[in-house]
């Protein structure tokens, strides 16, 4: 089978003490996330939207540069941030965040819910502009939701690497559930959830683990 040598690969990356202390923490972590204060979960929003065709590290980066401001800043001032900062989109982006600040009260009621993974990543879809399938799905691993797949290009020339998936011109939300698909068998088969498996494919593909 395609996964075989897959999982040969990963279940040795279980086994290193320092990357598997590295993913425990990382998890730890994202579940507690959700209790914080919600200006700290709307910072998670805001990675997520930057993170949308940008580099993680840098929209990491990003959100810690500007701390408060983005609680304050309007999607000018946001704007110029943004294009200080070197975002590729920089007042689409603005616009989304402002807008995601509007609805912060109603995305926190809805994170906080109590509703299924899947059902919430629609919620997030249909109401989050900045949010598509990949993106939502981030915003809830970091945010403590374990059994959803965060499917980026890593993601995928890991997959492409091992012969799970082959090669296609988009990524559809039919293909990305698909997808997903087999990842949740993958993630079956070694024990471990969908968001530690992120984890350690993240590591696979780029030696280090960022969010």
């Amino acid at each position: 089978m395609a996964f075989d040598k897959l999982v040969r690969e990963l279940e040795k990356l279980m086994s290193m003490e320092d990357i598997k202390r590295l993913v425990e923490s990382r998890i730890k972590s994202f579940k507690e996330a959700l209790l914080k204060p919600a200006e700290e979960v709307f910072k998670e929003i805001v990675f997520c939207i930057l993170a949308a065709n940008f580099a993680a590290s840098r929209s990491l980066r990003i959100v810690e540069e500007l701390g408060d401001k983005l609680m304050k800043l309007d999607a000018d001032g946001l704007a110029l941030e943004l294009r200080r900062l070197g975002h590729k989109y920089p007042e689409v982006r603005a616009r989304y965040i402002v807008e995601a600040r509007m609805k912060l009260p109603e995305i926190i009621e809805a994170l906080r819910s109590g509703w299924g993974e899947h059902e919430l990543r629609d919620w997030l879809t249909e109401n989050v502009r900045g949010l598509g399938i990949k993106e939502a799905s981030h915003l809830l691993r970091n945010l403590g939701y374990g059994n959803i797949a965060i499917i980026d290009f890593h993601i995928l020339r890991v997959l492409r690497r091992y012969g799970v998936v082959g090669e296609f011109r988009s990524l559809t939300r039919r293909r990305y559930l698909e997808i997903e698909g087999l990842l949740r068998e993958l993630a079956k088969r070694l024990g471990i959830s969908l968001a530690e498996l992120d984890l350690y494919l993240w590591y696979m593909d780029t030696g280090r683990i960022v969010k």
